[in-house]
């Protein structure tokens, strides 16, 4: 496997299992998105990143969830490029009765979130019932999500998967973070 390709939970036959009935309030999140967000906090200087999402899912009733960003960098000819590795995390989200759902992340810089939210049709909004983090961890304390399909501002017809990040840590209150919109892929 290459640091481009995500694992897959494929059945003998190569084919992907059916989707547990559970996923279908999440089901217009499955795939691949790619797209540009920007990131500011009172501790860092604002940046551009590129970023690729994959929901995918093994048959079972959550989602497999991943993300990869970089530093958003223009070439000599002004093309745009991948620049040096930001935020990664994986997790998984998992539906719940009445709408509600709950989503489980790890990141490889020591934190793990636990956030608890609810589906309305095509958005989702989490706030986070508990942030672990390891000695080494920075002290992020709380968090909140906003994901959602939005009209593609470059592709008529096409939707787009929108979503803001706001971040409480060091010590500073929640407040926004990271915001983002993605196309399929």
């Amino acid at each position: 496997m290459t640091d481009d390709e995500l694992p897959e939970d494929r059945l003998p036959d190569g084919g992907l299992p059916e989707e547990h009935p559970a996923v279908a309030p999440l089901r217009f999140l499955l795939g691949r998105w790619e797209g540009f967000g920007k990131g500011d906090y009172p501790t860092i200087e604002a940046f551009d990143f590129i970023q690729e999402v994959t929901f995918t899912h093994n048959g079972k009733p959550f989602l497999i969830y991943a993300s990869r960003s970089w530093r958003k960098e223009t070439d000599a000819d002004g093309q745009v490029t991948k620049g040096l590795p930001l935020g990664t995390e994986a997790g998984f989200w998992r539906p719940q009765p009445d709408g509600g759902v709950e989503l489980v992340l790890a990141h490889p810089t020591g934190i793990t979130e636990i956030y608890l939210g609810h589906v309305d049709g095509t958005k989702i909004e989490l706030a986070t019932d508990a942030v672990a983090r390891t000695q080494s961890a920075k002290p992020v304390t709380a968090g909140k999500r906003l994901y959602g399909l939005v009209d593609s501002p470059s592709r008529p017809g096409e939707k787009n998967l929108a979503y803001a990040y706001d971040m409480a840590a060091m010590g500073h209150p929640l407040q926004p973070h990271l915001w983002a919109q993605l196309e399929r892929s």
